[in-house]
């Protein structure tokens, strides 16, 4: 009976610890990093701090994204900017420095924004790193990029949280500024989620680095289109339908836009039988147009067969 004890526990505890390895296994394979996190290749190593993380470019010498998750009680700013902008001690092979800038003609512009980063003192003075920073046209930083900023916040407020990512528009090729050649970026993205665990909601925001008058709402796209544009993967946690369904739909009455940014009314759905996630019964507003941006910054007017997609001038 002894015996029958024992390999009856050894058999039990063999069960444990299985049963413990591949609830391990599936943690690592779907748990790899925080949820804002686009995915990672091969020997790419990301830099944390406090409120943010971010992929750094050394070639560019600036963020090739940041991401973080913002609540509707960080959007209560408590603490003042600093506008002490430093070098980033996590940069191992340094980062770029607020001289790079000097005289340049361009702001040290925010990708994750310093209004963002106001609930403590250290997330504020993090916010104001030189790895955060990338060079924007003065019109395009406190003008469009602001009120991208600002709509962001709006949304964090109404919805309780948001996954953020945003970043410059990296290739070979830029011209640069400063002594490290910091890359002068031709376009910015921001990429958000709503995280609902059953039908999660994201919008992405392609803005050139140039001025602008038009509202931010038609810097809308799909976050496939930000994933075409950057080459990155965005929120690879989701399941492959879930994700495929919520990144590949642009829909603009999903989001409440504030005031200002009413622009052209549309909404982008992919496949032949778009879901009714429209607030009218007029079928007649949603069009399928290309997701391409124009050099002016501007989405393209050109109709394209599958909604989502882009025509023949914009890579379709």
């Amino acid at each position: 009976m002894k015996s029958i004890r024992i390999i009856r526990t050894l058999f039990c505890f063999g069960l444990f610890c299985l049963n413990f390895y591949a609830n391990a296994q599936s943690h690592s394979k779907h748990e790899v990093h925080p949820r804002e996190w686009p995915a990672l290749k091969n020997g790419q190593n990301t830099v944390c701090h406090s409120a943010y993380c971010l992929l750094y470019s050394e070639e560019h010498e600036q963020a090739i994204w940041v991401a973080y998750e913002l609540t509707a009680e960080e959007t209560l700013k408590s603490h003042e900017r600093s506008d002490k902008f430093l070098t980033d001690p996590k940069i191992s092979s340094g980062s770029a420095t607020k001289e790079d800038y000097t005289g340049s003609g361009f702001d040290r512009g925010h990708i994750a924004p310093a209004a963002d980063m106001g609930w403590s003192e250290n997330t504020m003075q993090e916010s104001f790193f030189m790895s955060n920073m990338s060079p924007q046209r003065p019109q395009c930083n406190r003008g469009i990029w602001k009120k991208g900023e600002e709509q962001v916040r709006d949304w964090a407020k109404n919805y309780g949280k948001l996954y953020v990512v945003a970043g410059p528009v990296l290739k070979k090729g830029l011209p640069a500024i400063g002594a490290n050649q910091v890359s002068i970026p031709e376009f910015y993205y921001k990429v958000l989620l709503r995280p609902d665990s059953l039908h999660p909601e994201g919008i992405g925001l392609i803005i050139a680095n140039e001025g602008s008058k038009m509202p931010l709402k038609t810097f809308a796209v799909s976050i496939d289109s930000v994933e075409r544009l950057t080459g990155l993967d965005f929120f690879p946690w989701m399941s492959e339908p879930v994700e495929a369904k919520t990144e590949a739909r642009l829909c603009l009455d999903c989001w409440s836009w504030g005031k200002g940014h009413s622009g052209e009314r549309r909404v982008v759905h992919p496949g032949p039988n778009p879901p009714n996630v429209n607030s009218t019964e007029d079928s007649n507003l949603e069009e399928n147009r290309c997701s391409g941006i124009t050099k002016k910054g501007n989405r393209c007017k050109r109709k394209v067969r599958i909604s989502g997609s882009n025509c023949f001038q914009h890579g379709g």
